[in-house]
């Protein structure tokens, strides 16, 4: 491991950059989850990080499990991926011309993800949605979406919509600035709840024109989806002619190389992208079956583009992430084998203990729910001990263990993380659970 002196100006310093930011970002950040306000404190800010470590700017090492919330498979700074940027940054940063690149991009993602057959490269999650969700409303002609309480597919207004007073009622704004006429266009259906989406579709019949869900839920904490879930939205959807609109901007690349849709075996019509695929850069796709995308711009009247969209450093990071998974066909299995092993321990600190509380784990994601009793849906989630868990994120954080600093995210393992790693976790969450239940 390289050494690195902490530059002596930046001693003791996360307390005063928070000061300075208050004063100039809305809550001192450039996204909520990062102030800590669901777990109360001062964010800690980042100088560095090397493999599955963060070093804040007082010179404090963290075992990491945020990872950038996702994009980081590799862990930070890997090598191949520094590279890659830093050869193509002599090159430029953006040209608003077409790149090879973003062929090789393309055909990476094509020959991955099994229902791509088309793809088209934007610079967010959020702008992937907002994309796929206007391509399903001009492929099909209609205006209703369903989504589901608790997945977050970004910011853009249509999303930004909680449930009306049943399950078939359409939504009402959950933020000021979005309009009750957009609000109106969403409905939202529990997760897990077949019977609930049934009831979505048999009040609106044929207005849907799609349904958007994670396929495996990572904004209310992590939430599996139940056995035959997934395909009973593809059914509903494909008997009612609304699309199926998988979002893996978290799933894709990081459960398999072609996410989630491969590892349970259910297509949907569009699917969108990011994180993984940018390499720790800005970065989103969308992309489906080729009669539905050739409706976007230029090649059909269907309209979407972006100054920085395919933008060659986010390539070239984002093609030496999916090369190195390439080059590393076992990467999942060993990232499993981690995430068993982890699961195992922290299970056996919850039983040995009698806590109240529940892992939930899939492949390299995970989350430790502060409840009894199994997590289905947001309202399981909801009913978490949310007080609790920031005495948990504490107490962890004073043993150099960064996780999420919320009940309802998701932490991520990396390739870089290792036994020991895992060992020191298990050991320290061990820790922190007493202190939490104290």
């Amino acid at each position: 491991m390289s050494h690195h002196v902490q530059d002596p100006q930046l001693a003791g310093t996360s307390a005063a950059l928070f000061e300075r930011a208050a004063q100039l970002m809305p809550g001192g950040v450039n996204s909520p989850v990062r102030a800590f306000r669901a777990v109360g404190g001062s964010p800690r800010f980042i100088d560095r990080g090397a493999g599955a470590r963060l070093w804040d700017v007082d010179g404090r090492e963290y075992l990491d499990y945020i990872g950038a919330w996702g994009p980081l498979l590799f862990g930070h700074a890997h090598p191949a991926i520094v590279a890659a940027v830093a050869s193509q940054v002599g090159r430029g940063t953006a040209y608003g011309a077409p790149t090879r690149l973003e062929v090789e991009m393309a055909e990476t993602i094509v020959r991955s993800v099994p229902s791509i057959d088309m793809v088209r490269m934007v610079n967010s999650g959020t702008e992937a949605t907002m994309a796929a969700v206007r391509v399903a409303r001009g492929a099909t002609g209609r205006d209703a979406v369903l989504k589901f309480a608790g997945c977050y597919h970004g910011h853009a207004d249509g999303f930004l919509v909680k449930a009306g007073s049943g399950a078939a009622t359409f939504g009402t704004p959950d933020s000021p600035g979005v309009t009750p006429a957009t609000a109106r266009d969403t409905l939202t259906a529990h997760y897990n709840d077949v019977e609930d989406v049934r009831q979505v579709f048999s009040a609106h019949p044929r207005r849907l024109a799609a349904v958007i869900v994670e396929p495996v839920a990572g904004n209310m904490g992590l939430v599996p989806p139940a056995p035959g879930f997934l395909e009973a939205l593809r059914e509903l959807c494909t008997a009612d002619g609304a699309l199926l609109i998988f979002d893996e901007v978290i799933t894709g690349f990081r459960l398999a190389p072609g996410g989630a849709q491969q590892h349970y075996g259910v297509l949907p019509d569009l699917t969108t992208l990011g994180k993984i695929i940018g390499g720790g850069l800005p970065v989103g796709a969308y992309g489906g079956r080729r009669d539905l995308m050739a409706r976007v711009s230029p090649s059909g009247p269907i309209y979407q583009a972006g100054t920085l969209s395919g933008n060659p450093l986010a390539m070239a990071a984002g093609l030496a992430a999916l090369r190195q998974i390439e080059a590393e066909p076992r990467v999942y299995a060993r990232l499993d084998a981690m995430g068993a092993e982890l699961e195992t321990g922290i299970t056996s600190v919850i039983r040995r203990r009698s806590l109240p509380c529940r892992l939930v784990r899939l492949g390299s994601l995970w989350t430790l729910f502060f409840r009894d009793g199994e997590v289905r849906d947001w309202r399981d989630a909801s009913a978490c001990d949310t007080a609790r868990f920031a005495r948990y994120f504490h107490a962890l954080l004073e043993r150099g263990i960064l996780v999420a600093p919320s009940q309802f995210e998701t932490n991520f393992i990396s390739a870089a993380h290792t036994a020991a790693d895992l060992a020191r976790t298990v050991s320290a969450i061990g820790e922190a659970l007493e202190a939490a239940h104290a």
